[in-house]
């Protein structure tokens, strides 16, 4: 912080990728610290300190399909978001009324889901939002599973198919993260957002978010904005040339698109 004060202050949930953890975005976090915002960073569950070993976060994607035991791959994390913003909204330096959430990759669907939590006034996920449906009917869906490919052979095998198709996709979604290629997927999901301030950032070549698979989400979305008469609140941004990553260009309009909601002006 660059001053010391009693005012209550706006917040931000930064929320890091698949196989990293909090640390990683230490130097996020410093700066959205120095710009007067209490900046937050938690494991997501299986990865830094709230995993055992390397393979932790593997394995307990293999167990949910095996045990439907855990939902590993979003929904446990978006539950503990839910509960993260029980503990920030009592906190007495943090406005409860200015709180944002971002992230990166399987970080952006977390802030995505616990958007579901309307304390989250402002979201802004980055490389994560997708069609789930969109990609299994479109044969894209590829570059998705690849990203956690144990778990897909490990039912393609209980499945007593010889590769990945499909099939094997729709019953691994279904099994894991229930609803996630159906009522729960980006075309339902996006749209109830509305009317709080939300910027969807991906890569306009991205293979797992790729960008023809929101069009029906971003449409409903739009509408919806339009009717709660606050269409600015809604942006899509997809930067040329650029697959599966976060670069300086997403970080800086998500900072720009949080300052506008939430930095007193």
């Amino acid at each position: 912080m660059k001053e010391s004060d009693n005012e209550n202050r706006p917040a931000v949930v930064f929320l890091h990728s698949t196989r990293k953890c909090k640390e990683w975005l230490r130097p996020l976090l410093e700066a959205y610290a120095s710009r007067g915002y209490i900046a937050i960073g938690i494991d997501s569950r299986y990865h830094g300190e709230r995993a055992s070993s390397k393979t932790t976060y593997r394995d307990a994607l293999v167990s949910s399909w095996k045990n439907g035991d855990t939902m590993p791959f979003i929904f446990d994390t978006a539950w503990d978001l839910i509960k993260l913003a029980d503990y920030l909204t009592q906190r007495e330096d943090i406005d409860p009324t200015r709180i944002g959430i971002t992230g990166e990759s399987l970080g952006g669907m977390h802030a995505w889901y616990a958007a579901a939590d309307t304390r989250y006034k402002v979201i802004v996920p980055i490389i994560g939002v997708q069609g789930f449906r969109w990609a299994i009917e479109n044969d894209k869906w590829q570059a998705r599973v690849g990203s956690i490919k144990a778990v897909f052979e490990e039912a393609r095998t209980d499945l007593g198919k010889s590769t990945i198709d499909k099939e094997v996709v729709e019953k691994v979604w279904d099994r894991i993260a229930p609803g996630l290629a159906s009522q729960f997927d980006s075309p339902y999901t996006i749209p109830a957002i509305a009317p709080r301030p939300l910027l969807i950032i991906n890569g306009a070549e991205d293979p797992r978010c790729p960008l023809a698979g929101l069009e029906i989400p971003k449409a409903r979305a739009r509408k919806a904005y339009a009717e709660a008469n606050c269409s600015d609140n809604f942006k899509v941004v997809a930067e040329p040339g650029i697959g599966h990553q976060m670069t300086p260009f997403m970080v800086k309009e998500a900072s720009d698109w949080l300052d506008k909601f939430l930095l007193k002006q």
